[in-house]
């Protein structure tokens, strides 16, 4: 069984950074692709950023040059790195991944596993 646990949210000021990480165990797929994706109150969820299993990435416009993703494969591990933190990133943020995805992609309907989320406030 698949479960994936994310850390590292919480409340830092504008320009400020976080890490985030996501652990993921049950978890043994050649090929996937690993994703964060946010939900704002009363908006949509949307894709943050994706890294694939050939270390290929993929950004939403709105953070890139200012989050990085990667992945640690010895510890199972997912982060993104957000640095310049706007009031805008506040969301909670999920980790989620995708058993038959080859290439990167921020397209929340190709990923089968979800995580519970983590609260990022972000203050002006």
């Amino acid at each position: 069984q698949v479960q994936l646990v994310e850390s590292g949210g919480g409340s830092v000021q504008a320009g400020g950074s976080l890490r985030l990480s996501c652990a993921a165990s049950g978890w043994w797929y050649r090929y996937y692709c690993m994703g964060w994706f946010r939900q704002a109150p009363g908006k949509e969820r949307e894709g943050v950023a994706s890294i694939a299993s050939s270390g290929g990435t993929s950004y939403a416009d709105a953070v890139k040059g200012r989050f990085t993703v990667s992945q640690d494969n010895a510890k199972n591990t997912l982060y993104l790195q957000m640095n310049s933190l706007k009031p805008d990133d506040t969301a909670m943020y999920f980790c989620a991944a995708s058993s038959f995805c080859r290439i990167a992609t921020i397209d929340d309907q190709y990923y089968n596993y979800w995580g519970q989320g983590t609260q990022v406030t972000v203050s002006s």
